[in-house]
């Protein structure tokens, strides 16, 4: 099947993707858009795999306030340069991840650092690898990966915490 310019640009849309990386993984598809996405996430699992140790010390610290100023919640989000810290992407990326510290109040980035005694399962109290509460098919982790392949910079949650009135 044919690629079109169309099919390109709707690709791009949905992921985020560059036109060449677009056009390669719709060509190796067949054209199938749903194994054209799959293709382009495993391609930015393995871009973000390789960008993994690069130092990132630049980034913004984001704040999201919630029900009247009663609970808040702020993210030490970075990356490698301010360049990438101004885009778009990383700003959203960084609204997203503080909206969902406020709504989830996650105990620890990552489930390893999940106190023992907490309830039920690690994953489900561990910011990277909680669902999304804006689209439950992608988890924080995805959304960090995600951002990794279209800035093409290593990005990393160095830091969080959540705010509640009446809550110690």
């Amino acid at each position: 099947m044919a690629v079109t310019a169309e099919d390109v640009k709707r690709l791009r849309e949905e992921t985020g993707a560059g036109v060449m990386d677009a056009k390669r993984a719709l060509d190796d598809a067949g054209g199938n858009f749903a194994q054209a996405k799959e293709i382009l996430r495993e391609k930015g699992v393995a871009a973000a795999a390789k960008r993994s140790e690069r130092e990132t010390s630049q980034g913004i610290v984001e704040a999201y306030i919630h029900g009247q100023g009663r609970i808040g919640a702020l993210v030490d989000l970075r990356c490698e340069t301010d360049f990438v810290a101004r885009t778009e992407t990383f700003k959203q990326l960084a609204k997203d991840v503080a909206m969902q510290i406020a709504a989830m109040s996650p105990l620890a980035l990552t489930p390893e650092d999940v106190p023992a005694d907490a309830p039920g399962e690690a994953k489900d109290h561990a910011l990277m690898t909680q669902t999304f509460i804006k689209d439950g098919s992608k988890t924080i982790a995805t959304l960090v990966q995600a951002a990794i392949a279209q800035t093409g910079e290593n990005i990393r949650i160095a830091k969080f915490a959540r705010f509640e009135l009446g809550k110690d």
